[in-house]
């Protein structure tokens, strides 16, 4: 069989001016939310504060270096209809995702993906040994012909891809399930964009939701110990943007406060807005501008990168007030 060739497929950092976890909800310590009206502390507002707690194979194979033969499949791959019925080969028996290179098969020739592979303790089709390890290098020619269909196709994803950009494609892809955006493990919710704020109102009632582009959210108690996090919304533009204050230790022995936001809504929707967190206080300012991170990228990332307002607990001090830190909320539309 003569294959053809392999085809191509295809904020700005804080400002100093004048400066000589845990809640069963995910949103640990207190957080209060008031609404921007003027003249009081924290930043010049003042308001109303409301609380906020927030297989088959073809051709030959090898084992260490020795020929196997393996069950041979008839494949014409030069018509470009042909190619739905040949990715159908690599569909794998467990999950039904793709089985792409290296590709491994059992004694009589069956495939399965590799990450279902490391759970099995023989082959799902006719429970033989999948020892020892058996490459199937033509399978392996074959998948290099092929673009495959992102595996979240069924939630509306159209694109095909070469094998090897298809990891990273559905690391970032906008029809991925979401997670629960709240900080913290706990929650093992997911599902649809849609599905979010709803399940946010069902399964983390104390989070509360202010009004307006222009807010305040005060964090209380911000010198409890350990890791802690407060969460609150913020609606405004027709959408509803997360508010996260963490306090952690992404250095050992060096706590550090990390501010951000986020949009619940997609990447795409989020270049459309940018925010601006300040910190006011005696004769002092601190302020972080950015575009918002989608709820798919999550908190751990903008942490990980420093993308977000980040000071330690020093600077904290500076701006607390008994022990409560005021953060002056702004959205607004590019």
């Amino acid at each position: 069989m003569t294959l053809p060739p392999a085809q191509q497929f295809t904020g700005n950092g804080p400002l100093l001016e004048d400066m000589s976890r845990p809640s069963p909800d995910g949103a640990g310590g207190g957080g209060l939310g008031a609404g921007k009206v003027g003249g009081g502390k924290h930043g010049g507002s003042g308001g109303t504060a409301a609380a906020a707690v927030a297989g088959v194979a073809v051709g030959v194979s090898t084992v260490a270096g020795s020929a196997v033969p393996s069950p041979a499949v008839s494949l014409s791959i030069g018509l470009p209809g042909q190619s739905p019925e040949l990715t159908a080969l690599f569909e794998c028996p467990v999950c039904f995702d793709y089985v792409l290179p290296p590709i491994l098969q059992c004694q009589a020739g069956h495939l399965v993906c590799n990450l279902c592979r490391q759970k099995l303790s023989c082959c799902p089709t006719c429970r033989g040994p999948l020892t020892p390890s058996i490459r199937n290098l033509a399978m392996e020619k074959v998948a290099s012909t092929l673009p495959f269909p992102c595996k979240y196709s069924s939630a509306g994803c159209g694109l095909s891809l070469h094998h090897t950009e298809k990891p990273d494609h559905e690391e970032v892809c906008e029809f991925r399930p979401y997670t629960c955006p709240c900080p913290g493990a706990t929650c093992k919710w997911h599902g649809s964009l849609e599905a979010v704020m709803p399940h946010l109102m069902h399964a983390h009632k104390s989070i509360t939701t202010l009004q307006g582009e222009d807010i305040v959210f005060l964090a209380t108690d911000i010198n409890l110990p350990g890791a802690v996090d407060w969460v609150m919304m913020q609606s405004c533009f027709s959408h509803h943007f997360m508010l996260v204050l963490e306090k952690q230790e992404k250095y050992e022995g060096h706590q550090q406060f990390f501010a951000v936001v986020l949009l619940i809504g997609t990447r795409k929707q989020a270049e459309n807005f940018a925010y601006r967190l300040e910190l006011n206080g005696n004769r002092r300012r601190l302020t972080w501008e950015a575009t918002p991170r989608s709820i798919h990228d999550g908190v751990a990332a903008a942490i990980m990168n420093s993308d977000c307002l980040v000071f330690d607990t020093s600077i904290a001090h500076l701006f607390a007030d008994n022990g409560n830190l005021g953060i002056n909320v702004t959205i607004s539309m590019c």
